[in-house]
């Protein structure tokens, strides 16, 4: 299994650190910006079209939870199930900028950030 390692590449578009996802450090998964089979991912599909890292990025959505996109059912469904905050997520990078916030992840281990 791969180690857990602080790079802004493995940021997901929406916001999750594939750096810390076991299907990543498995080597079941190349992370969301290499894999190619995620054509089904509205967000993933957004940030290509707009030419953006992530979310984070967006210039027509301050709040991430507006854009119907990003906050789907599927969206909530996860973070229900996994108790993730990825809007949390996309307000750390903009904080602390992309090689902040894959430091913060690796170091804690996470893939999102907890929902309070």
């Amino acid at each position: 299994m791969k180690p857990v390692v602080a790079h802004p590449s493995l940021i997901a578009y929406c916001g999750l650190y594939c750096g810390a996802c076991s299907k990543y450090l498995k080597g079941k998964c190349p992370g969301c910006h290499e894999n190619n089979k995620a054509g089904w991912c509205s967000v993933r599909t957004c940030n290509i079209q707009n030419n953006t890292q992530s979310c984070a990025d967006c210039l027509e959505f301050s709040n991430p939870m507006n854009c119907k996109k990003f906050n789907n059912f599927f969206s909530k469904l996860f973070a229900l199930v996994l108790k993730s905050d990825r809007a949390a997520c996309i307000d750390r990078i903009k904080k602390d900028g992309y090689r902040g916030y894959s430091v913060f992840m690796a170091e804690n281990k996470l893939q999102s950030v907890k929902r309070k």
